[in-house]
């Protein structure tokens, strides 16, 4: 079986699993939306903050949405050991290269696009709503690369989400890894515009540092999107050893 087959095959899954397509919406509905809301609310910093940043205000959603990317990533890798589909999706295509190939492509393909959509409009639609003197435009420094930035840190997310859940083969135990990694050990340590020390080496501490207009900290934009990739591949090179290994 060749690789495009095994992709529009891939593809059909996604589409056709309610789950899956209702994680993908809600990455634009819980990022943009959120962002659109608190931008168009507040719309200026507080009396008296010094280190507001018109650029990540505008995807003050993202940490919301980034947990739909996970669920994505999650659904669509574990989703195949219930009731040992794994096995019926092995038959089908022998070379496990392909199959994980495939399935890393389609689910880090399908969270890039709509996370391009969904950072041009939080970003737009967010520098649009606040008040007059504080939104900036498309060409301001930092503004276009956190637009790109952003969805490659959501498909990043997805993907290493994937191979977590290809590692430990179920739904609920990927969830009680990645959410507590993403969403509560990063609260612990502080906000990422704070900057400094071993936390900003967390996967998304790191990632988001592209979403900062002057980024602080050890890591730069880039060189943050580079731990988080690391991280990602990490996940994805786990993931590989388990199918390998475990599924032969």
């Amino acid at each position: 079986m060749s690789f495009p087959a095994v992709l529009h095959t891939e593809w059909i899954k996604v589409r056709s699993l309610r789950s899956l397509v209702g994680s993908l919406l809600t990455v634009p509905v819980a990022t943009a939306g959120l962002s659109l809301l608190i931008c168009g609310s507040l719309g200026r910093p507080e009396p008296g903050s010094t280190d507001f940043d018109p650029v990540l205000f505008s995807y003050y959603g993202l940490n919301f949405g980034q947990l739909a990317a996970i669920i994505f990533g999650v659904i669509a890798m574990a989703g195949e050991y219930k009731d040992s589909g794994i096995r019926i999706s092995l038959a089908a295509v022998p070379d496990r290269r392909l199959f994980y190939g495939a399935k890393l492509a389609v689910v880090g393909g399908c969270v890039l696009a709509v996370g391009l959509v969904t950072s041009l409009i939080s970003f737009l639609g967010g520098q649009a709503l606040m008040d007059k003197g504080f939104g900036i435009g498309i060409a301001d420094p930092g503004a276009l690369r956190a637009v790109v930035g952003c969805a490659l840190y959501l498909a990043l997310t997805s993907l290493l989400a994937a191979g977590v859940a290809a590692v430990l083969r179920s739904v609920t135990g990927a969830l009680s890894v990645l959410v507590p990694l993403f969403l509560i050990v990063p609260f612990v340590v502080g906000d990422v515009s704070q900057g400094g020390g071993a936390a900003d080496f967390l996967p998304d501490r790191a990632g988001q540092q592209i979403l900062l207009q002057d980024p602080v900290g050890t890591l730069g934009p880039w060189s943050g999107m580079a731990v988080m990739a690391a991280w990602t591949a990490l996940a994805v090179g786990l993931g590989w050893w388990a199918l390998r290994r475990r599924d032969a």
